[in-house]
């Protein structure tokens, strides 16, 4: 029996999409030479979410874009079946910028590894920071941690974290806790 608990809903949600803008701005202060990339496929909901409150914030706009790691993924010929790409999005040069990288969950970091080296076909950048939304801890695989953490989540390896957003057709936002 699969059990299923919650991690977290509106309103806390906004609160902490709000904190961690408000973590970036004290960070980085100037946004001029800043971009945003979210991970497909769900982490670009997440992202366009931070980019909106930093730009409330800021009163400015931070160029919000989304990356696509498919193709760069190291379990990418080793399926029975092709993954289906998602849409890349990035309509400026990361080279020599600073780019907050944004996923809503890390897991095992492989999907991180992906992106940063699909990152390359956009330029160098200056420095990559990471924000997730859930920090699933003791899963990793790769040596990556995030830099910004919406919530940490301890987890076995047989449970899952289930994001809904209501861009996806969900009737309110939740993230919760699977298996």
């Amino acid at each position: 029996m699969n059990q299923k608990r919650l991690i977290l809903s509106s309103p806390l949600l906004e609160i902490v999409i709000s904190r961690l803008a408000q973590q970036l701005i004290e960070t980085y202060q100037d946004f001029s030479d800043t971009v945003i990339l979210g991970m497909q496929p769900r982490g670009i909901y997440f992202a366009e979410r931070v980019a909106k409150e930093l730009n409330r914030a800021l009163g400015q706009t931070v160029p919000l874009g989304y990356l696509d790691a498919t193709f760069y993924r190291d379990d990418f010929r080793r399926r029975d079946s092709p993954l289906r790409a998602n849409t890349t999005n990035v309509p400026f040069i990361i080279e020599n910028k600073r780019v907050i990288l944004i996923d809503d969950v890390l897991a095992t970091g492989r999907m991180v590894r992906a992106a940063l080296d699909a990152m390359t076909a956009f330029g160098r950048p200056r420095k990559v920071e990471l924000v997730v939304l859930i920090d699933r801890r003791y899963n990793r695989d790769l040596p990556i941690k995030p830099d910004y953490t919406g919530k940490r989540v301890n987890t076995l390896e047989s449970q899952q974290v289930l994001v809904e957003w209501t861009e996806q057709g969900a009737e309110t936002d939740r993230i919760w806790l699977v298996g």
